[in-house]
């Protein structure tokens, strides 16, 4: 499924995705928290962040829309609040892309293995704009249990 647009709220995720599928008439979202979708003894979660949401995603018209609270400490300004995100079926096709863009790219989150995904990354390039890169095998699907 090619790009897609992430975007970051700062704690209002949950209202506004509720909102954006009340006006496009989309199926209600499913929200992922950080305190579901971290593992305790891999990271430990501020209690501040347990209902903030991790991910969520609308579908607007045939297009993918991913969302997400940002974790409590990181900065949030409007206008660097929203990624490109490059999904790929196969780890090799998101390796190479990533390690292209991390040339000249500032890099947030090295490639690894997280919970949604079997290779996941993140780089600001050199024109300021923030990138994500995922492997999903099932591309299109969404993997938060309703």
């Amino acid at each position: 499924m090619g790009v897609q647009i992430f975007i970051n709220y700062n704690g209002d995720c949950r209202e506004a995705a509720e909102y954006y599928s009340e006006v496009f008439e989309t199926k209600p979202p499913v929200f992922m928290t950080f305190g579901e979708g971290i593992r305790e003894e891999d990271h430990s979660v501020p209690l501040e962040a347990m209902n903030l949401i991790m991910y969520t995603e609308l579908e607007i018209e045939g297009d993918r829309i991913m969302m997400s609270d940002i974790f409590p400490g990181m900065e949030y300004k409007v206008g660097n609040n929203m990624n490109l995100t490059v999904i790929c079926k196969d780890v090799e096709t998101v390796t190479k892309y990533f390690y292209r863009m991390k040339e000249n790219g500032t890099v947030e989150m090295e490639l690894q293995e997280t919970e949604w995904s079997p290779i996941y990354g993140s780089i600001t390039d050199q024109y300021g704009i923030h990138w994500q890169f995922n492997a999903s095998p099932e591309v299109g699907e969404f993997s938060i249990e309703s």
